[in-house]
């Protein structure tokens, strides 16, 4: 039996099959990436292909001996689903697609994802970048926030939709593209140096002093 997570695989309920989520930055797929996931899907005898919150497509019904095989059909990289890593990086479409965009969530949430996706760190962390205040991509409520308005990215931190939700807090306010990465990575620093095993952004900060975090991250 594989360990959770071991080859991209997640054990399912019926302590039997396993299911498998190709890595999709930003759930920004191409058409043939999906015939291909359709193709694996009924080859294997796949239960479900399940939409995930990570806008990924999870293949749900896999059997262990078909993991190996499946992944190396598919030729894409795993998600990362589980441990205490970056998990993910969710986007809404922004000024790419949506008239109501402000600015480009797309494509900061790209780059992010290249930056960040997987990287191991003391605790799990989600990241989410919306286009707008309307925040579809549900980032009150992640680990670290952007939030696109006219004058430019609001950085928040510290939301979490776990057993007790927690909205994230403003960090910063009107920073332009580059100025917001350069706060994650500071952030994302932060959060190396000063979390504890197993500790969500916002437990941290509770625990050092919300005002403390921001005056540390921000140098003033």
């Amino acid at each position: 039996m594989l360990k959770d997570g071991e080859k991209g695989a997640i054990l399912q309920r019926d302590k039997e099959t396993y299911a498998i989520a190709p890595h999709i930055p930003c759930g920004v797929v191409k058409p043939e990436t999906l015939r291909k996931l359709a193709d694996v899907a009924e080859k294997y005898g796949c239960a479900a292909m399940k939409i995930t919150s990570a806008a990924r497509i999870a293949l749900v019904g896999l059997k262990e001996e078909d993991v190996d095989n499946a992944w190396q059909e598919l030729g894409l990289p795993p998600g990362a689903a589980v441990g205490v890593c970056v998990r993910s990086v969710k986007a809404c479409p922004g000024t790419t697609f949506c008239r109501l965009g402000q600015q480009d969530s797309l494509g900061l949430g790209m780059q992010l994802d290249e930056r960040y996706h997987g990287m191991e760190l003391p605790g799990k962390m989600k990241i989410g970048v919306s286009g707008c205040p309307n925040q579809c991509a549900e980032t009150c409520i992640k680990d670290i926030a952007l939030v696109g308005k006219k004058k430019g990215w609001t950085v928040m931190a510290g939301g979490s939709g776990a057993g007790k939700p927690r909205l994230a807090d403003v960090v910063a306010e009107d920073l332009d593209t580059d100025q917001a990465l350069a706060l994650v990575d500071t952030i994302v620093q932060y959060f190396k140096d000063n979390a504890k095993k197993n500790e969500r952004m916002g437990k941290m900060m509770d625990r050092i002093g919300v005002r403390e975090f921001c005056s540390a991250v921000c140098g003033r």
